[in-house]
């Protein structure tokens, strides 16, 4: 019994770098969400410091940044779910929030902004709800329906933010009915990820497209 005291030992310390490492990583990026996207982040933000007066490649380059960092959410949270339980470092900050902005910017990318690129959008959405995912299941959270994080009246002020930033729309009614056909495809599961039971305290959700 001895022995096997000790190999248990060794195991859990050869695990603490691995998962500090992990911590890590996802607490570097969210650090350098404020910067781009506020505090708190939100989607509207986030586009209006990254496209007013800056290139295309440039939030290319951004959103594959994201695409890299939620790929790593997925596989070091799946690998070590405790991770998810581990509060960010700093006030206002989040990694189910950060991942929330992520695929909210994404999905106004794809469905509403005119000029910018659509591709790079498409493959970091995927990525980050692929994540969301399978990070509710794993974590034993049901989906959270009926919740509207974006009203009506909410929709008109941010397509009036959006355009005082200069940032172009795509024109037609029936945007707002497509965001929302969008965001009924993660949204559930990030409701159930910020009311999962045991969680460090995270940010409301419910208001993360704008102020």
């Amino acid at each position: 019994m001895g022995d096997l005291g000790f190999i248990f030992l060794a195991l859990v310390i050869s695990y603490v770098p691995i998962i500090y490492q992990a911590f890590s990583r996802r607490e570097l990026r969210i650090s350098l969400l404020d910067s781009r996207a506020g505090s708190p982040p939100t989607a509207v933000e986030l586009l209006h410091r990254n496209c007013v007066g800056k290139t295309v490649e440039e939030l290319r380059m951004l959103l594959h940044d994201w695409e890299v960092w939620c790929a790593d959410i997925l596989e070091s949270h799946l690998s070590y779910p405790i991770l998810a339980f581990y509060r960010s470092q700093h006030d206002q900050q989040s990694w189910v929030e950060a991942l929330t902005v992520i695929l909210d910017t994404c999905a106004l990318i794809l469905t509403a902004i005119d000029g910018v690129p659509v591709a790079p959008a498409r493959f970091t959405f995927a990525m980050a709800r692929h994540g969301v995912v399978d990070l509710a299941q794993v974590l034993n959270t049901t989906p959270i329906k009926g919740v509207n994080r974006l009203s009506s009246t909410e929709f008109t002020r941010l397509q009036d933010m959006l355009a005082v930033s200069g940032i172009r729309l795509k024109e037609g009614t029936a945007l707002e009915q497509k965001l929302a056909e969008l965001r009924a495809t993660y949204e559930p599961f990030v409701n159930a990820l910020a009311d999962r039971p045991g969680f460090p305290p995270t940010l409301d959700p419910s208001s993360r497209y704008c102020r």
